[in-house]
C-alpha cells in the first residue's frame, strides 16, 4: 500500500472541491463532495500508477500553509 497527498481546493466558481496530486501527471479530479472526491481521486491515482507506472523521483512532501496579510 503506498500513501499520496491531495491538495484539496473549494472552487466557488463551481461549487465544487478539486483535488490535484502534486508530482503525479494527470492526477488531478473534482467533486460536489469530499467524500466523492477522495474516491475520485484514489480511482485517478491508480490508473495514473497503471498508465504510467511508479514515479521515478520523490513526490514533492505537504509542509504547511501559510496565510498571508497584505494591505492593497
Amino acid at each position: 500500500m503506498k500513501t499520496f497527498t491531495a491538495y484539496v481546493e473549494f472552487d466557488p466558481e463551481t461549487n465544487l472541491y478539486v483535488g490535484i496530486v502534486p508530482g503525479l501527471p494527470g492526477a488531478h479530479t473534482q467533486a460536489a463532495s469530499l467524500d466523492t472526491l477522495r474516491e475520485n481521486l484514489q480511482e485517478v491515482v491508480e490508473l495514473c500508477l497503471e498508465e504510467f507506472g511508479e514515479p521515478v523521483e520523490d513526490l514533492p512532501k505537504f509542509v504547511g500553509l501559510q496565510q498571508i496579510e497584505v494591505s492593497v
